[in-house]
């Protein structure tokens, strides 16, 4: 790990937070207490699978064409992100590959060897901070394909240069962020604790990117915004399908092992981009019509339900709450983005209703404080219900539901 900061390599925003997200109802799933527990004793080294890798990546092939790749939280020795740049690089027709690695890893030298460096500990001294930068890949084998049989000799031609950083490796640091200036597309799995941050700093810097992160960030008010100006995008692999991410030894919960590794699966996992998606630019077809009996109307938001996306009503131009993997299908050419409300947070959405002294009742009978109801869109009640959580309040006649995170939407004019 970095020495300051504890950066891990390459993934440890893959982990879950404080709340799983709750998306289309319920997507718990029991594997991610484990992932939980991980996150709460900074076990957060996940590193990507290259088939993940690649089913995305092939998506963009036009786009690399005489571009510097950056892959600013890879290990070369380890990241499966330098291994699929390094390995395509002459496929894609790239201009330059760098990557840079900060100091420590738990794994190092079992995914990649370069150019005899076996035993990187006696190489270098010890594992620091590093950089490697590719201008050339040349079929070094003779078997007229590039792969790491290749990949071995990299650093040996004079044109690619393995060197040591000067500072950290952290993708903050000045040596880092000249890199970047340099860079035209950022391709890796940044850490979850940083991601806004990290976000942040590629719209700082205008640069294009696509990266792994946790369906949790969409909920965020920087990342969120970023969707509302239409500066980010969620990408080509099927929405929070989950993942399954390589994970070192000392992880004792796990859900599997590939190939005599650990791995676990994380549901909540997602690609975002800035770059051009064509599912961004589909219209929607819908085929439901609106009632207010199907949708009602929130009891503290001026906008009706809708449970799915799927669901939206072809023939309702007012607001819609709906959840956030709307995001997933978005096209900020049918739909405007409204606010959001998530947890505690709320984004350009303001409720017209608040509850004084909320209650929560529960199933088995007990009471507890119902802050929660003035957090999220609330629907009324005919009756109190003896099977589901409901809430009460001095200011509400009646007993009242609680939805998941909701953003609020409305079509544009025009369209369907």
């Amino acid at each position: 790990m970095a020495e300051e900061n504890n950066i891990p390599q390459e993934n440890n925003q893959n982990v879950i937070p404080e709340q799983a997200l709750e998306v289309e109802e319920n997507n718990n799933h029991p594997g991610n207490m484990g992932l939980l527990n991980a996150f709460n004793q900074e076990n957060d080294e996940f590193y990507t699978q290259l088939v993940d890798i690649e089913n995305e990546l092939c998506h963009y092939k036009d786009f690399f064409e005489g571009k510097v790749v950056f892959c600013n939280c890879d290990d070369p020795y380890e990241s499966n992100f330098f291994k699929y740049f390094a390995s395509n690089f002459n496929f894609l027709k790239l201009k330059k590959l760098i990557a840079t690695c900060y100091e420590g890893s738990s794994i190092a030298g079992e995914q990649l060897m370069l150019a005899g460096f076996e035993d990187p500990q006696q190489q270098l001294g010890c594992r620091v901070p590093h950089k490697i930068e590719i201008t050339e890949v040349k079929d070094e084998n003779g078997d007229g394909a590039i792969d790491l049989a290749d990949v071995e000799y990299l650093i040996k031609n004079k044109k690619n240069v393995l060197t040591r950083l000067k500072g950290d490796g952290d993708f903050r640091s000045k040596e880092c962020i000249e890199l970047l200036k340099e860079s035209d597309i950022v391709v890796t799995n940044p850490p979850f604790s940083l991601f806004r941050e990290y976000i942040n700093q590629l719209i700082s810097f205008k640069k294009e990117f696509i990266v792994i992160g946790n369906t949790n960030a969409l909920t965020y008010k920087e990342i969120f915004r970023l969707f509302k100006e239409d500066k980010i995008r969620t990408g080509y692999t099927k929405f929070n399908i989950g993942m399954y991410f390589f994970v070192p030894d000392t992880y004792e919960r796990f859900h599997m092992i590939q190939d005599g590794r650990r791995m676990v699966r994380v549901s909540t996992s997602c690609w975002y981009t800035n770059m051009y998606v064509s599912k961004h630019k589909e219209i929607l077809t819908f085929y439901k019509h609106y009632s207010a009996e199907e949708y009602p109307k929130y009891d503290n938001y001026d906008a009706i339900n809708v449970d799915k996306y799927k669901e939206i009503p072809d023939d309702y131009d007012g607001v819609m709450g709906v959840p956030i993997t709307f995001l997933d299908k978005y096209n900020p050419d049918q739909f405007e983005l409204l606010g959001i409300n998530a947890g505690r947070d709320e984004f350009e959405v303001t409720p017209i209703k608040r509850y004084l002294n909320p209650i929560q009742h529960n199933r088995n009978g007990t009471t507890s404080n119902g802050s929660k109801a003035n957090t999220r869109s609330t629907l009324l009640l005919k009756n109190r219900p003896t099977n589901m959580v409901y809430y009460t309040a001095d200011n509400c006649e009646y007993p009242f539901s609680i939805t998941y995170a909701r953003i609020f939407i409305r079509r544009k004019r025009g369209t369907k």
